[in-house]
């Protein structure tokens, strides 16, 4: 399916470029050409078929499915939609805020913003087409068992607190959120919006994740990894988690890091958690999410995740071993 992007990679780096196939500019240079041709088009294509599909599905939408139901239903409704209806940044805010004045309780409303930015469809779409379904449904169960956990674990701890006074004040109807066009014209035109917003915002970190792939794939021995990353090194998988907070990327720019990382035999567990921190934990979904969550809060919601992340690249490293 995909021998299309490795024949145009063939091309301009043995024939246009000139150079060796087998030495590590050549092996870093195909990697780049290869991934940037897969991964944009990829990316076009479903982002603008999600974009299609989910112009019917609004915030205000999701807020009224989950509102209103036993605890026992609304966690794993919570974080099934998170995982479907992945909405920007610039929505976790007043979604969060539309999710507490419906009487949705705090863990339920943690629980969706985690699963939402960790399972974006458009990252697992891409893992599938990359990695193998096998690794994308590890990535997705992954982060549905983390969501609730986490979101039930802050729900016990009680921090209704830590959020922001001003928070409990507002009414839905203050945060306004667009009404979507369903109809055939109004859903193209949101998807070819959503295309022109989406990848505008992420090429460039699309292109540095592919960077880095391609100098790890042609540059970093694969004894690196076996030394320093291995499944029996332990402090491997927390490292990894740790790496992944200051990043700025959404999911689908760490996954050409993600590629390379595997092909060099870094364990799927060590390499889960990094894909993980980047996309729920990363420093500027923090910032914004410090608009609505005191210090204390967005402290214990990062640690807990933290060692979610690295709980889960331990069990799964210890299953595929």
């Amino acid at each position: 399916m995909f021998v299309i992007f490795t024949l145009l990679a063939d091309f301009l780096t043995w024939r246009v470029f000139g150079l060796a196939p087998g030495s590590r500019l050549g092996e870093a240079v195909h990697f780049f050409i290869e991934d940037t041709a897969k991964i944009f088009v990829l990316l076009t294509v479903i982002v603008f078929i999600m974009g299609f599909l989910r112009a019917m599905i609004s915030p205000e939408k999701v807020r009224q499915v989950v509102s209103g139901k036993s605890r026992f239903i609304s966690y794993p409704l919570a974080v099934s939609l998170g995982a479907v209806t992945p909405f920007c940044s610039c929505s976790s805010v007043p979604l969060f805020i539309g999710f507490l004045e419906a009487g949705i309780p705090l863990g339920v409303t943690m629980a969706f913003l985690i699963a939402s930015p960790m399972i974006n469809e458009v990252a697992v779409v891409l893992l599938a087409a990359i990695l193998g379904w096998k690794v994308a449904a590890l990535y997705v169960a992954a982060g549905l068992i983390v969501g609730m956990l986490g979101g039930l674990l802050i729900e016990a701890l009680g921090l209704e607190k830590w959020v922001e006074d001003y928070v409990w004040q507002i009414r839905m109807g203050k945060v306004a959120m667009p009404r979507a066009d369903t109809s055939w014209k109004g859903r193209l035109a949101f998807a070819r919006h959503e295309v022109k917003e989406i990848v505008g915002r992420i090429w460039k970190y699309v292109l540095l994740g592919i960077a880095v792939g391609a100098f790890l794939h042609g540059f970093v021995p694969a004894s690196f990894f076996a030394r320093y990353a291995a499944a029996n090194n332990p402090f491997a998988v927390p490292m990894a988690a740790i790496i992944g907070i200051p990043l700025y990327s959404s999911a689908s720019g760490v996954i050409p890091v993600v590629e390379s990382l595997i092909g060099k035999g870094v364990p799927i567990g060590t390499v889960l958690a990094l894909m993980m921190s980047v996309a729920a934990i990363s420093l500027p979904e923090m910032i914004i999410l410090r608009k609505v969550l005191k210090t204390p809060l967005i402290a214990t919601f990062t640690a807990i995740l933290f060692v979610s992340f690295i709980m889960v690249g331990y069990l799964f490293n210890m299953l595929f071993a």
